[in-house]
């Protein structure tokens, strides 16, 4: 499943905080039931306008990863969930639209991966099949 949440009208203060940022997504795997892979990573960025900058972070979860971008001039982030497995979407928007302060969303969800058996066994044979494919010669 993928899930992208487009937050409008948050908090500036909040958006603009790299240790918020780095705090939801140490804490939001494992909320949402995903299991953290690794610490996340968090920056600031500053273009070469002024109201050009904002906040940047990720997650590797061992069912894919979790990414957060913010805009505080324009009082936006871009949130992405892709996760190999199911998840309950709406508490997970709603996380997110309390961490930031949002006054409205645009959520877009995607199920993906919908080809692949859910049987271990079935899957090895499409598996090797795709190494194959992709395997130098």
């Amino acid at each position: 499943m993928h899930v992208t949440i487009d937050g409008f009208g948050g908090n500036p203060a909040q958006l603009s905080s790299v240790e918020l940022v780095r705090n939801l997504l140490d804490r939001y795997p494992d909320e949402i039931g995903m299991t953290k892979i690794s610490e996340p990573h968090v920056f600031e960025y500053r273009g070469e306008r002024p109201d050009d900058w904002g906040v940047s972070g990720f997650v590797l979860i061992a069912e894919s990863h979790i990414a957060i971008h913010t805009f505080p001039e324009h009082q936006q982030v871009w949130v992405d969930i892709f996760s190999c497995k199911g998840f309950d979407e709406i508490p997970a928007i709603d996380r997110i639209i309390d961490a930031f302060g949002l006054a409205s969303t645009r959520v877009h969800k995607l199920e993906r991966g919908l080809e692949y058996p859910h049987d271990v066994d079935a899957s090895i044979p499409l598996n090797r099949g795709e190494r194959l494919a992709v395997a130098p010669a």
